[in-house]
């Protein structure tokens, strides 16, 4: 591929080596300087300037003591540069010849080096001039009907065959450049949701553990044994034991979370799990862990169905999940219809996308509002959500003193990483809405929710589940405009004031949607968290985070195995 540049300057050609000539010819409009003069005036110099130099060496040859200037500055400087030096340090000067050579080739020299100059500084205008056409089309408008190339390809073979000016060339870039933003965009958006519809979908090896348990449950006698055994009920409300609360649907990540709580745990024997589930999920579960016992740790098992003061008490959230149609089709409609995809960047579509999961509706996503009336007897127990993975013995969180306040989490404000750790209420919260901006402050440091220490006593002395209710019907009553991510911002507002922070090697976040994660940065974590799209259960988890959790999950158990979980 060569470049060439026309003699009048007013043209660019682009050819080929492969015999093919004149591939693309971009020409520049007419200047009012004349270019073509000037490189002709060049031209004409560079033929008149050698037989110049001619003519003063025959000059120099026809006399030694008679010389034209050029002559004469190659008789004194050639013998310097040229020339010998006799012992006696006098300067033996050679033959006029060679002096008049010496001075034909300095004088060439220096009529190179201007020529050279001059070319530099026209090519250098003539490409001010073609960004000067490049800036000029960007704030004009695109000509209508302008039929735009398929291809690079098809550029070129137009480019050749039309000969297009500058300006008509730059208005042709500019419109494939835009169709080919939108396009990525548009796939972009497109890849966002697939992803987050694989994120909601339950897998089809889930699907099958599931109900293979479920129905091990109905035909099974030992499936369907006490949890924990009679002689082991007063140990669910003995506050000596480390209590952990497990609020899921998801069998198989239940049982990650209480195997790696099990094999982390400096005293096992004094652990007790309650693992709450829906009524849909009870049978199942109950069943896993009836006939997978995680010994010497005691697990409880319960449905929703089958606490009575949730069956009891008019639960706000379950009345609006059941009877507000609004929120349902927002969680469960079309998700890019009616978004104006032109002025959203991906990254916010995706946290949109995010705010959209209908995990958020669901009432165990919201139990652990309630846990202090769940559990009156516990005074302080660990909740931990499904997604996470527990490396290192938790009992020390049992003796850290809160302060008399209720939730001992880390805040997620003080580092540097913008996906994670930098996170204030004004992530979360819309400050546009009147009743927000009255009562909050958008630099307010946020916390975490997944591992999170709770003092039960503490808490039953406060109103955080009357706070919590209040700003969900005023959160139905705003058509859901106050917030988004689902159940921690209203958590947000009813926890102020009752957070104690904790070192944050407690609890690691974002590996659910952070690829570069650092490996050294998740084996010293105590609790390391696959919040975010990409659960390790899915296709669509990160392939060098994903062993930290499968290496909890028993693939020689039967069920695990007739149900290809896993076999990505």
């Amino acid at each position: 591929m060569q470049l060439h540049i026309s003699p009048s300057m007013r043209s660019i050609k682009i050819s080929s080596n492969n015999g093919f000539t004149n591939l693309m010819k971009i020409k520049v409009a007419a200047r009012h300087i004349s270019y073509r003069t000037l490189f002709h005036t060049i031209l004409i110099l560079a033929f008149l300037l050698p037989f110049v130099f001619i003519l003063t060496a025959l000059v120099t040859l026809e006399g030694a003591n008679k010389c034209s200037s050029l002559d004469c500055l190659g008789r004194h400087l050639g013998p310097r540069f040229l020339g010998r030096v006799d012992d006696s340090g006098v300067t033996i000067p050679f033959s006029p010849y060679k002096n008049c050579f010496f001075g034909f080739v300095l004088s060439t020299a220096i009529y190179l080096e201007l020529f050279f100059m001059v070319t530099m500084l026209l090519l250098q205008k003539l490409v001010k001039d073609f960004y000067k056409i490049l800036n000029q089309v960007i704030t004009e408008e695109i000509p209508d009907g302008l039929k735009l190339p398929d291809s690079f390809s098809q550029l070129v073979s137009e480019l050749k065959n039309n000969q297009y000016d500058a300006k008509n060339f730059a208005f042709s870039l500019r419109a494939m450049m835009e169709k080919l933003e939108r396009e990525i965009k548009e796939s972009k958006f497109s890849e966002l949701t697939n992803r987050h519809f694989a994120a909601s979908s339950i897998p089809k090896g889930l699907y099958c553990l599931s109900l293979r348990l479920t129905d091990e449950y109905s035909t099974n006698a030992y499936a369907r044994k006490q949890l924990p055994p009679p002689e082991l009920l007063h140990v669910l409300s003995n506050n000596s034991y480390c209590h952990f609360v497990l609020s899921t649907d998801n069998i198989l990540a239940a049982s990650v979370v209480v195997t790696s709580v099990v094999q982390s745990s400096l005293e096992p024997e004094k652990v007790v799990f309650h693992v709450i589930t829906d009524k849909k999920t009870y049978a199942g579960m109950h069943a896993w862990f009836a006939l997978n016992p995680v010994a010497p740790i005691i697990v409880e098992v319960k449905g929703l169905h089958q606490f009575d003061w949730l069956t009891r008490e008019n639960v706000p959230v379950l009345e609006a999940v059941e009877s507000h149609d609004g929120i349902r089709n927002y969680y469960h409609g079309n998700h890019i219809a009616g978004a104006n995809l032109s002025d959203t960047s991906p990254r916010k579509f995706a946290s949109k996308l995010q705010a959209r999961s209908p995990k958020y509706i669901s009432l165990l996503n919201h139990l652990r509002i309630y846990l202090p009336e769940l559990f009156p007897d516990i005074d302080k127990i660990v909740f931990l959500d499904d997604d996470v993975v527990i490396q290192r013995d938790l009992s020390p969180l049992w003796k850290i003193d809160l302060q008399g306040k209720v939730n001992g989490a880390i805040e997620t404000c003080k580092g540097e990483d913008e996906w994670v750790m930098s996170k204030h209420f004004k992530t979360y919260f819309n400050f546009s809405h009147p009743l927000i901006a009255k009562y909050l402050d958008p630099d307010e440091c946020a916390w975490a929710y997944g591992m999170n220490i709770l003092d039960l006593r503490a808490w039953r002395k406060t109103n955080i589940r009357e706070t919590y209710h209040f700003w969900l019907r005023e959160n139905l009553k705003s058509n859901l405009t106050m917030w988004k991510l689902g159940t921690l911002p209203p958590a947000l507002i009813a926890f102020r004031g009752y957070v104690h922070p904790i070192d944050s090697s407690w609890h690691m976040l974002g590996l659910g949607y952070q690829s570069k994660t650092k490996i050294e940065n998740v084996k010293r974590a105590a609790v390391i968290h696959y919040n975010g799209q990409a659960k390790p259960w899915l296709e669509i988890g990160f392939e060098h985070l994903r062993p930290f959790w499968t290496k909890y999950v028993n693939y020689s158990n039967d069920f695990v195995r007739s149900c290809h979980i896993l076999q990505w």
